[in-house]
This record gives structure tokens, C-alpha cells and sequence, in this order.
């Protein structure tokens, strides 16, 4: 069997279409040397859609001071990571969320202040531009704390006994719950459905980096006597998660009115396309898109079209 950092550096080398490289490339080359690495997730991996959506990437800078020629850039990006901008690039559009190495790696790891990045990076990726091998040995090391980081949060909450995809399904609930998200119910099966085999490789080899104790036997994953109290301490972390997650949702999309634009557009086709809605952006909330944020999201609450 195939260890995890086996299983992520063989996806992270799967080829994709010739213009998503193309593409990060052409990203990588606009950060002034500071690219190491750009990572390619998300609906349009899964799907193999590229025209007519915006497609995810993850840029990894050597340090945000020499990634930016404007210093403010570079204060917000180390406070609320990351930074996300628009790219557009032979008929593609993209967004670019920009983090430093350091915080890619510390970000994908329990002692993470939020989920947003190791719950992405349990899910499949690939490395579709690097600046060395040191840089794409790093990618490996940093995604390779994502899966069992999910999955520890998981194990605190079975009963006794779990299948490996429900454990998977348990975790994006719960990442889920702690992101203000605009996905239907039945998003976290969905993502599993695309590729069931892999989660089932993917989880048996990330148990061995749970800190919670559990045992394979057949397909059944049987918790271990909870010696050490881990199981508790995974709970009480999950309140604070959720109350974080939420409120630095908030702080982003309003961060994303200064440093992303045409971020509000953005966020209205995202909800409409994840929730069905039909929000229509008026002039004046693209002038004031920070205002406009802030009025938005307490009515997309009050109709359920995120939680």
C-alpha cells in the first residue's frame, strides 16, 4: 500500500488540459519571483469544465514582501490569508488566492485558526506549475496534513464503528458547517461521488496520521481505547472553529472589496450557481461593494442561500 505522501505527490502529477498550465504559468510570472508553486482544485478539476467557469487556483509565494510590489498588499495578505485575485488568461477566467509557503503548510494542520484550506486540500489537486523540486517537495509535505486533519475531526464524532467514505462525508459536513458556504445540503457526498475510489485510498492511508486511535478491519474503521483524552479535545475545538470560520468568511469577502475586482459579482455568480438563487448586482453595490457585503450577506442568511 501506497503511504500518503506516496498518494499526493502521484495526484499532484496527473496531467491536466494544456491550457490550465498555460494558465498558471502565466500567473506564477506575475508575482515578481516569489512564485513556488500553483496548485489547481476545486469544481473545475472535477468536472474537466473549463470554458464559461471560473476555475481555482492556489499560489504559493516564496514571501509575501517580495510577492508584492505594493506593501499593503503584502500587511493583508500575512494578517487574512490569503489574498484572492481575479486572472484572465486566453479565454479563461481564474481566481487566485495567494499564500506564503509557511502559511500553506501551517494552514493544512489541526493548529489552523480555520478550515478553509486543509478542507480543500483533503480533496484532489494538482500541481500545475512549480518553480523547482524543492518547491513541489513542499507542496507534498504541506497538502499531506489536510486528509488526516479532516479526518481526526471525524473520528471524534463516531460512535463506535464508521466506512471509510462515511467518515469522509462526516468531515466535509463538519468543514462545511464551519465556512459560511452557499453549496446545497449535498454537496459533501457529491464531491465523494466523483471519485470514491480515491477517498477510499486516500483515507485508509491518512488514519495512520489521526492522532484520535483507530483500526481497519474489512471496510470498517473500529475506534481504539481513547487513552490520552484526544477525542474530547478534538470536540471542544469545533464551537471556536465554527464561530472563526464564519466571522473570517465575513472579514474576507470584505477585504475581497478592496484587493479582488469585480469580487462582488463574483460572490453573487458563485451563490447563484451554488444555491440557485438569482441575486442581480445593481450599480451602485458595485461601487460600494464593501456596503454592498455587508447587506447581502445577513438577507442570503435569513433565506438559507448560505449557513
Amino acid at each position: 500500500m501506497l503511504s500518503l505522501t506516496q498518494l499526493i505527490t502521484e495526484e499532484l502529477a496527473v496531467p491536466v488540459q494544456a491550457g490550465v498550465s498555460e494558465f498558471a504559468a502565466h500567473i506564477a510570472a506575475q508575482f515578481n519571483g516569489a512564485a513556488r508553486a500553483v496548485l489547481f482544485y476545486g469544481s473545475c478539476l472535477r468536472t474537466e469544465q473549463l470554458q464559461g467557469e471560473m476555475i481555482d487556483f492556489y499560489l504559493i509565494v516564496s514571501d509575501y514582501k517580495t510577492a508584492y510590489s505594493k506593501s499593503w498588499l503584502a500587511t493583508w495578505n500575512r494578517r487574512l490569508p490569503p489574498n484572492v485575485f481575479p486572472f484572465q488568461h486566453n479565454g479563461l477566467i481564474a481566481k487566485v488566492a495567494v499564500l506564503s509557503e509557511s502559511d500553506f503548510h501551517d494552514l493544512n494542520r489541526p493548529a489552523a485558526s480555520a478550515v478553509s484550506v486543509w478542507a480543500r486540500f483533503a480533496q484532489p489537486s494538482r500541481l500545475v506549475w512549480c518553480a523547482d523540486e524543492t518547491a513541489r517537495h513542499a507542496a507534498v509535505i504541506a497538502i499531506s496534513g489536510a486528509a488526516p486533519t479532516l479526518l481526526n475531526a471525524a473520528l471524534a464524532c463516531v460512535e463506535r464503528e464508521v466506512d471509510v467514505l462515511d467518515l469522509w462525508q462526516s468531515g466535509f459536513q463538519m468543514t462545511y458547517s464551519a465556512e459560511l458556504r452557499a453549496e446545497r445540503n449535498d454537496r459533501p457526498s457529491s464531491v465523494i461521488a466523483f471519485d470514491p475510489e480515491r477517498y477510499g485510498r486516500f483515507g485508509i492511508a491518512a488514519l495512520y496520521h489521526t492522532s484520535i486511535a483507530s483500526e481497519l478491519r474489512g471496510d470498517k474503521i473500529l475506534l481504539l481505547p481513547d487513552v490520552d483524552g484526544r477525542i474530547a479535545q478534538e470536540k471542544n475545538r469545533w464551537p471556536g472553529l465554527r464561530r472563526r470560520g464564519k466571522l473570517l468568511t465575513i472579514a474576507r469577502l470584505a477585504k475581497a472589496a478592496f484587493t479582488y475586482a469585480g469580487g462582488i459579482d463574483y460572490l453573487a455568480w458563485k451563490i447563484n450557481r451554488h444555491a440557485g438563487t438569482h441575486i442581480i448586482i445593481r450599480p451602485w453595490q458595485r461601487k460600494w461593494p464593501l456596503v454592498a457585503a455587508l447587506f447581502l450577506v445577513p438577507k442570503l442568511l435569513a433565506k438559507g442561500a448560505v449557513r
